[in-house]
């Protein structure tokens, strides 16, 4: 599976478009690492906790938005894009989506 954030993949015709795809997840805070992001609030510098926590979630919302795509039969997604939002105190959702197409 061939993702893009481009609308075009060079080199490839796009001879299908079967429509926007998507995946999500939303993931809360852990009462532990909010202990420790509270300290690092204090001190300064990255919160690597959160940093973790919101690539898994990256992730984990990649890789639905590719099973999607995949069954719908597609090869590739183009115009890949994330979107974040707070559902929630402390629980945020992470939204990735594209559209799902068939290249040579």
């Amino acid at each position: 599976m061939i993702l893009t954030t481009s609308d075009e993949i060079p080199g490839k015709r796009i001879i299908k478009t079967l429509g926007l795809v998507r995946g999500n997840t939303i993931r809360a805070r852990h009462l532990g690492r909010n202990f420790v992001a509270s300290l690092r609030g204090i001190v300064g510098g990255e919160i690597t906790e959160f940093t973790k926590m919101i690539a898994e979630a990256r992730e984990q919302a990649l890789d639905r938005m590719v099973a999607e795509a995949e069954r719908a039969g597609a090869n590739a997604i183009v115009a890949v894009r994330f979107g974040t939002s707070e559902v929630m105190k402390a629980a945020a959702e992470i939204l990735a989506y594209g559209t799902a197409v068939v290249i040579e």
